[in-house]
């Protein structure tokens, strides 16, 4: 999923209730041991905004969790899947997220990166079922006397 689709699903997910994103992100927050203060300064965000998104009262969009996850050195990728943006993929690679999250790249340049990395996958996919059926060798006439 490239940046404009994680945009358009945060768009689409439901109005977040108190429980959920806000307890995470304060959790993770005490965990670091940064203040709102802190994190608001880091992720470009106001004191009473960080607040209102920790006890459930906004719904932050993909951007702002993105620089929320910064502030926090964790992936952007647990924040969409705690918010409900993604889907949790326990036995996925972590990449999408760690282009997400490097500081150095601009956003056009993740958009690429990872539509290139999508679109490998996809083609490895595509070609799957062809590779595991031209690795499995076919029993021969003299295979079929053997087993006799």
């Amino acid at each position: 999923m490239d940046i404009d689709g994680i945009k358009e699903a945060a768009a689409k997910a439901p109005v977040i209730g108190s429980g959920s994103i806000g307890d995470f992100i304060r959790e993770q927050r005490t965990q670091a041991r940064v203040s709102l203060r802190q994190l608001a300064k880091v992720a470009g965000i106001s004191n009473p905004y960080l607040s209102q998104i920790e006890r459930g009262l906004r719904k932050p969009s993909a951007d702002i969790l993105q620089q929320i996850a910064k502030g926090l050195r964790i992936s952007a990728e647990q924040l969409y899947v705690r918010a409900g943006i993604l889907e949790d993929r326990p036995d996925g690679p972590d990449l999408t997220a760690a282009i997400l999250a490097d500081a150095q790249l601009t956003e056009r340049q993740k958009n690429v990166l990872i539509e290139i990395y999508q679109s490998f996958r996809r083609e490895n996919r595509a070609a799957t079922p062809t590779a595991a059926a031209a690795a499995t060798p076919t029993p021969t006439a003299a295979d079929a006397a053997e087993e006799e």
